[in-house]
């Protein structure tokens, strides 16, 4: 299947591959060589996956192609990664992370180990770098879901194995390629699609943008003054060429948009806002009157768990219009196939070792 990736990619057109510019690898990867290998990647350069910028356009495209092949043929991958190890620390609670990644990786061949990391964060009792040596010889790969950024970064630093970002307070880049499957199975070619986000200018907002500028597609984002995504997450989505527009009014947002999206209010680690929040969304619920600005065809989308009768209704989340158990289901495809880019086949850097 890896072959079947480079491929398709170098048959592309020289201008469809070079439509946006590829953004500079982050700091952490520029450092960072792999040992030598047999073959030089044509697609899959990521050492790690910690935000979307890391991807770039290309590494977007051998995501969400290789996940849609696994998930028409995952037979043919029941052995793709056996005997590889993959550990996971969570400093938040989960339920679509958590499973789809162990399922994901169980059904590759390979095995997980989970590690609570709720009642305190990864660092809190020894040094980050101590971690990150002692884990890069046991394990293949490491999973994070944590609350900062710098610490998905900061593994990465250290760690001579992958690293992958499955949350943090700035980016939910798993959950995005998901969301992106998804909209290219339902409408194909997404460059002429736009999606509409209403409410807070989240991690999964920024995700979102950063995506969406990777297929070359168009985003509006619709949040409470104040609320709006990070201005830097905006200006590398911009960098990379997508088509953004951040507006204030849910309305103009929606206005003919093929997707509609929201997540929650009030994001875990923002408990003591919670109050003050519930004031200023309501304007910014997805409910019917708001979905009929939309396209006939559109699709509503959320990232889960869902706050019912705060950011959605059930009238809407429950319509046939939703697809979010769809995007949950995607999850499952696109952690197996960043894995498998990051662990297996010949699309990818050979992979790192902590004895040389």
């Amino acid at each position: 299947m890896s072959a079947s990736i480079a491929q398709r990619y170098k048959s592309q057109p020289a201008r469809a591959r070079a439509r946006t510019k590829e953004p500079e690898l982050n700091s952490h990867i520029q450092s960072r060589t792999a040992v030598a290998g047999q073959r030089v990647p044509q697609v899959f350069w990521c050492p790690d996956l910690i935000s979307t910028r890391d991807l770039g356009p290309a590494g977007v495209d051998a995501v969400l192609h290789l996940a849609g092949v696994i998930k028409a043929r995952p037979e043919e991958f029941r052995r793709a990664l056996a005997g590889r190890q993959m550990v996971m620390f969570f400093e938040k609670p989960s339920l679509r992370t958590r499973l789809t990644f162990e399922a994901g990786m169980m059904s590759l061949g390979g095995s997980s180990i989970f590690v609570d990391q709720r009642h305190e964060r990864l660092d809190a009792r020894e040094k980050l770098s101590d971690v990150a040596h002692n884990l890069e010889r046991w394990v293949d790969v490491i999973v994070l879901r944590t609350f900062s950024q710098q610490t998905i970064a900061g593994m990465a630093e250290h760690a001579r194995v992958p690293v992958i970002n499955a949350l943090s307070d700035l980016e939910h880049p798993c959950q995005a390629l998901a969301d992106y499957l998804k909209l290219q199975e339902r409408f194909g070619d997404v460059q002429d699609r736009c999606l509409a986000y209403v409410g807070d200018g989240n991690n999964v907002a920024h995700s979102l943008l950063l995506t969406c500028a990777c297929l070359g597609s168009a985003i509006r984002i619709a949040t409470p003054p104040g609320y709006e995504p990070s201005p830097e997450i905006v200006a590398a989505a911009q960098e990379i060429g997508a088509v953004i527009e951040l507006l204030n009014d849910p309305h103009e947002a929606v206005c003919g948009a093929d997707a509609v999206y929201t997540d929650a209010w009030t994001s875990m680690g923002q408990e003591s806002e919670t109050d003050e929040r519930a004031e200023i969304f309501p304007p910014y619920q997805v409910n019917s009157a708001l979905m009929a600005k939309a396209a006939p065809h559109a699709v509503f989308m959320h990232c889960l768990p869902a706050h019912r009768g705060q950011e959605v209704t059930d009238e809407v989340i429950d319509s046939a219009q939703s697809v979010v158990f769809e995007q949950a289901e995607n999850r499952l495809h696109v952690q197996k196939a960043i894995l498998h880019l990051l662990l297996g086949g010949d699309d990818r850097l050979p992979a790192r070792s902590a004895h040389v």
